[in-house]
């Protein structure tokens, strides 16, 4: 089984997503031996945030064209996050971030460890309010999570991850991905959004028959 996992590393729902994602191949993994690969792939939730980033409050603001209170936008994920273990702390957030630095560190990350270095990134942006557009805010997630500091702001520096980052956002935009988290399973069955872990478990049987 094959998984491809589009997402954007300021996305609640992104983050809600794998950890479902995680439990229903857990349940999956009781069912059968095939073998899973796991895919994490960029997308920029908005494309036109500047390098600096945005004021975090005023940014949801004009997206819920001022009409939408901002705990509404919030309250939903928070309570969806708490169910399976998560915490959103959107106080704390302050700035938010351009996000391709974070996706380059992705990219930057050997492959058995990206999906811990998602959790390290969601958890300093969503329950720190870290600012995860901060190439000194990323080295240390970075560390956190194994790898080597002077490393990896060499490569943070440089553009390491950069051409894996916009293939990624390019191959999203010919397939018309619009939202994430998008999920791939075995190129041939696709859905969207943060769906339940049963509802994954039923995709990733009809993907395997």
């Amino acid at each position: 089984m094959h998984i491809d996992l589009f997402s954007d590393t300021v996305c609640p729902w992104c983050r809600i997503g794998k950890r479902h994602l995680e439990l229903a191949l857990a349940e999956w993994a009781r069912e059968t031996a095939e073998p899973v690969t796991l895919r994490y792939r960029s997308f920029f939730l908005d494309p036109t945030t500047p390098p600096e980033g945005r004021d975090f409050r005023g940014h949801m603001t004009a997206k819920g064209g001022g009409r939408v209170p901002l705990e509404q936008f919030f309250a939903a994920p928070r309570e969806r996050g708490a169910a399976v273990g998560l915490t959103f702390n959107f106080e704390a957030i302050e700035k938010a971030p351009n996000t391709l630095l974070s996706h380059r560190l992705v990219y930057i990350t050997p492959e058995p460890q990206r999906g811990a270095l998602l959790d390290a990134l969601y958890a300093a942006y969503f329950e720190f309010g870290r600012d995860i557009g901060d190439r000194g805010v990323l080295v240390e997630v970075a560390a956190a999570v194994g790898l080597d500091a002077a490393e990896t702001r060499t490569q943070l520096a440089g553009d390491t991850g950069a051409a894996e980052v916009m293939a990624d956002v390019a191959f999203a935009r010919q397939v018309g991905i619009s939202g994430v988290p998008f999920f791939i399973f075995n190129e041939r069955v696709a859905f969207s959004g943060a769906q339940p872990p049963d509802v994954i478990l039923r995709v990733l049987r009809q993907a395997a028959a």
